[in-house]
């Protein structure tokens, strides 16, 4: 029986990208490039700079929490997937080779995987990144497989890290073993390709669930519009449409946000001290987008969640949770807000603007752009995968220290 890293290996080989998914791989290298570049001051950055840069530039591009995500698999693709084309000069049908191994990885691995307590942005990244290397060296279907076994020692990494510098690093990490499993193999390294069936079993897996069918990204992938968890995009919508319909005539006296569990799994933090934290806290996301209207890059830094005004509005935040959901989309968000006048506004939420089913605009993704680097030449307007490459060890040479 052919194993699952040689069907996915001949899957990725003989991919001959849609437009649809070629507009994708567009899409995905515009917001991680600029991701990766808004955190180009960022503490991480003098952290980083002994590794690699398939590993610099994925770790900086999840510090902020501004990467998509692929929904069915719970998992950052473009942080991971991005930095190792690119590293290796790669272009978008390599990317979107490794993102769609990434995509079916993930999907087998299930939300029970995440729930456990495995990071699939890692567990599932480390083998990706090794099947975009692989394309992008030209090592053939043989030469796929093998990296991608040979990635799978490196194919580790645990929610235990959120919150601190350790998540983007694990990160950074899955990409770098990718990059490595696939130069190791260009190098003559050999692998036994059912290693990555082993590992799929043992890390809880269904074999059974890896497809080959559909378009290169099965379920496409969510963007973020604001720069913090996925978990946060629809609470913080909720709170968007309700203040869009009217502004708030008084004072906030008691917000509650009503949501199944599995919606937020990653929020660990519910009075955040930090912008990492607040990054991951229900209460704080709900006050920030009261305070600031649609919460950015200043929302999220030390000194903003540290506000008196934030505090008070997190201590009058109720979050309830119904037991239930498989997925961070699972469900609405239920947003209730009473004034001190006695009045009480609501809103409800299915989907937050850039999930797959409510894409962004033309506009969203021009704002996010400028937002995450207007000042860096080449990034706004046509980029394609060697200038970007260029672009990033321009912006972020080996040892920069922000």
């Amino acid at each position: 029986m052919t194993s699952i890293a040689e069907r996915l290996a001949l899957w990725a080989e003989e991919l001959a990208p849609t437009e649809e998914d070629l507009a994708l791989a567009r899409r995905s290298l515009h917001d991680t490039v600029a991701v990766t570049l808004a955190a180009r001051e960022d503490p991480l950055v003098p952290l980083v700079a002994p590794l690699p840069e398939e590993a610099r530039w994925a770790a900086l591009a999840h510090v902020l929490s501004f990467d998509d995500v692929h929904m069915p698999s719970t998992s950052h693709v473009s942080a991971v997937c991005v930095p190792a084309v690119l590293a290796t000069g790669g272009d978008a049908r390599a990317y979107l080779g490794a993102a769609g191994v990434m995509a079916r990885l993930g999907t087998a691995l299930g939300w029970a995987h995440y729930t456990s307590g495995w990071h699939a942005t890692c567990t599932a990244g480390a083998p990706a990144a090794a099947a975009g290397a692989a394309l992008a060296l030209g090592l053939g279907p043989e030469g796929v497989a093998a990296a991608m076994a040979l990635a799978v020692p490196a194919a580790g990494g645990v929610r235990n890290a959120f919150g601190t510098s350790a998540k983007p690093l694990q990160v950074g990490f899955a990409a770098a073993a990718g990059v490595r499993a696939a130069r190791l193999v260009a190098a003559g390294a050999d692998a036994d390709p059912t290693a990555l069936d082993q590992w799929l079993a043992l890390v809880g897996g269904d074999a059974a669930a890896v497809e080959c069918a559909g378009p290169a990204v099965p379920g496409g992938l969510a963007i973020k519009l604001f720069p913090c968890c996925y978990s946060l995009q629809r609470p913080i919508g909720a709170v968007r449409r309700l203040l869009a319909e009217e502004p708030l005539a008084a004072p906030v006296e008691r917000v509650r946000v009503t949501t199944l569990t599995s919606t937020v799994g990653p929020l660990i933090s519910h009075r955040p001290t930090s912008g990492a934290e607040g990054r991951l806290s229900m209460e704080y996301a709900l006050a920030a987008t009261l305070l600031d209207q649609a919460p950015g890059f200043g929302s999220f830094t030390d000194a903003a969640v540290g506000r008196p005004a934030a505090a008070a509005l997190m201590d009058r935040t109720e979050v309830r949770l119904v037991e239930g959901g498989g997925g961070l989309l699972d469900g609405e968000t239920r947003l209730s807000v009473e004034l001190a006048d006695g009045t009480r506004r609501e809103a409800v939420l299915d989907l937050p603007p850039g999930a797959p089913g409510r894409p962004p605009t033309a506009a969203d993704l021009a704002t996010k752009l400028a937002a995450c680097g207007a000042d860096v030449p080449g990034l706004v307007g046509d980029l394609d995968w060697s200038g970007a490459a260029a672009l990033l060890r321009a912006a972020l040479p080996a040892g920069a220290a922000g």
